[in-house]
């Protein structure tokens, strides 16, 4: 089979083109575990398959490391956007991509070498509606609310990008590099009050334009970026009123512009996506 390895600010993931390579549908988590694996496979985040699309151009068929399904993925559909068309399979920079059914709109911007540097995904509409995200409350919606995990309370905000977000902003903690993120994040991830499991940010806020954050994504543990994650982390800070509508969100693999146009109750992402090598592995 062959694969492209590609990353979006270090959130690396395997892409495998479904328009040539057909994997049976059962045998998806067990191969994706395997490819996933840093030190028996090729290594990444996970694995991602690029299909013709039902109601969009493309399909971004996305499988977290542990062979489970993802509904939405911002540094990966980046990435599947320059991998169409750095690979000739469009020779369009206006670009829709399903996930999950639904269909996200992005605009390439092209480097000197004429082909995609960067991209910018409308990423739609912020889910707020606790039962929507979903996330167990008595609340309609979740914003700064307590939450104990492992005997500690902490404050969260929830989002949905497509899948779902606990926002905990980390006080005390002059640089999150030292927040050990790998102790609480397994129980945020597994914890009651998520019936779907939860990716969970850790956000330190530096000014009302710039905030850093650390991410325990579900299903894979910390990645270098997570690009709803950035999104759902700036729809967080301006409902706390910590920042602007327009975040640079530091992560561990550079940085991410997100936007919530709050008149269209759109969320805008802005990132880069490359390509790291490609080859063949026996399935």
């Amino acid at each position: 089979m062959k694969f492209t390895k590609m990353h979006g600010c270090g959130n690396d993931y395997i892409y495998v083109n479904g328009f040539e390579e057909h994997i049976a549908a059962e045998e998806k988590p067990g191969l994706v575990r395997r490819l996933s694996d840093r030190h028996f496979g090729i290594g990444g985040d996970g694995v991602i398959f690029i299909n013709p699309g039902k109601t969009a151009e493309f399909e971004m068929e996305m499988y977290n490391a542990d062979g489970t399904r993802a509904q939405m993925c911002g540094n990966g559909i980046r990435c599947v956007a320059k991998y169409v068309y750095d690979n000739h399979l469009t020779d369009k920079t206006s670009i829709t991509i399903e996930s999950f059914g639904k269909v996200k709109y992005l605009e390439l911007t092209l480097g000197d070498d004429g082909k995609s540097a960067t991209a910018k995904v409308n990423m739609g509409a912020p889910i707020l509606k606790a039962d929507e995200i979903p996330v167990r409350s008595d609340k309609e919606q979740v914003i700064n609310e307590e939450i104990t995990v492992n005997g500690q309370v902490y404050r969260m905000t929830c989002v949905s990008m497509g899948n779902p977000h606990a926002v905990v902003f980390v006080e005390n903690v002059p640089d999150l590099k030292d927040f050990d993120i790998a102790q609480i994040g397994p129980y945020f991830e597994n914890h009651e009050r998520f019936p779907e499991r939860s990716n969970t940010e850790f956000v330190r806020v530096i000014d009302k334009n710039n905030v850093q954050m650390r991410v325990w994504e579900r299903g894979t543990g910390e990645t270098l970026a997570c690009g709803t994650g950035c999104c759902a982390t700036t729809v967080a800070c301006v409902l706390n009123g910590h920042t602007e509508t327009k975040v640079n969100v530091k992560v561990l693999g550079g940085e991410i512009l997100c936007e919530w146009d709050r008149a269209e109750n759109l969320v805008y992402m802005t990132g880069p996506a490359a390509t790291v090598f490609e080859g063949e592995i026996e399935i």
